[in-house]
């Protein structure tokens, strides 16, 4: 049995931790699309336009992961898709000792490169997912979206079952643009974000929005595009633009893990008002997207 192994090269791998990119994602015992499973991570991806299983585990040394097919076995695909998704989804060409260096001098981010070193800004590779996952999140608690999340998945999304383990590929947009809302509402989705999704697949579906159309546009320029779809609002489309488009600008002031993690990391009596919290993150910038995560980091457990 021949299985293909491929390097996948790691950016600046003095500040990378494979653990610390565990232990994120771990946070969910709903998890579908991905395994960890003895310190490695198993889920499924395209390559050459097929699904493959992969096993990404650490290399012989510090500067690459490797990635094992898994199945189908005996087949040789091309590395640079599988290349690609694993860099793009553990954000493994990043540098992150600019955003290290600055944490210095914020004294609501001193100490969290310490705490949570060699955490990358764990993505999402598909489009269709960072967008679908703020709608389905919205206005109820992670534990109860992460539900719908993986009721969503086994639903409409590709299913191989290999060695006993079920894989999924994340719906495809074609499938959802043929669904009416009231397909959605026996998984207990509301009736508003049934239709957001449908109608947000549709767009992807008729090729109105794509990765394609998106990837030149600025920062403001893709924020409009997304805002201007229904149910996106600021904070759904700043998701999209830090954990698919990687904009390191983007923040996510409305989101409630944020504003916990502030309150926690200053010992205020409530969350921060929206007036505070443009005070406290003002001088982020570039840095944004990553203060945003590593604040989400800390309200986890410990590793």
């Amino acid at each position: 049995m021949t299985r293909q192994k491929i390097k996948i090269a790691v950016n600046d791998p003095a500040n990378f931790s494979f653990q610390e990119c565990l232990h994120f994602l771990g946070r969910s015992d709903k998890e579908c699309l991905h395994y960890i499973t003895d310190g490695k991570l198993r889920r499924m991806v395209l390559a050459d336009g097929e699904p493959v299983v992969i096993e990404v585990a650490p290399g012989t040394r510090p500067d690459h992961l490797l990635a094992t097919v898994l199945a189908p076995v005996n087949n040789i695909f091309q590395e640079d898709d599988i290349r690609l998704f694993v860099t793009r989804w553990l954000h493994l060409d990043a540098d992150l000792q600019p955003f290290y260096d600055y944490t210095l001098t914020d004294p609501l981010l001193n100490g969290l490169a310490t705490d949570y070193r060699g955490l990358r800004l764990v993505g999402m590779p598909d489009l269709f997912e960072a967008i679908s996952w703020p709608i389905i999140g919205q206005q109820i608690n992670l534990s109860f979206a992460y539900t719908l999340r993986q009721r969503f998945i086994q639903a409409f999304g590709f299913h191989q079952s290999v060695d006993g383990t079920d894989y999924y590929l994340y719906p495809h947009p074609a499938v959802i643009a043929a669904l009416s809302p009231a397909d959605l509402a026996p998984m207990q989705f509301s009736r508003s974000k049934a239709l957001y999704l449908v109608e947000t697949a549709k767009v992807m579906a008729s090729g109105e929005l794509s990765a394609q159309l998106l990837a030149p546009l600025s920062y403001e320029e893709a924020r409009d595009r997304l805002v201007a779809l229904k149910g996106i609002g600021n904070w759904s489309a700043n998701y999209v633009l830090m954990k698919y488009s990687r904009f390191p600008q983007a923040l996510l002031l409305e989101d409630v893990g944020l504003q916990n993690a502030i309150r926690h990391r200053l010992g205020l009596p409530a969350k921060p008002s929206m007036a505070e919290l443009q005070q406290y993150t003002r001088s982020w910038q570039q840095h944004a997207a990553y203060a945003t995560f590593y604040l989400w980091r800390s309200l986890l457990s410990p590793i």
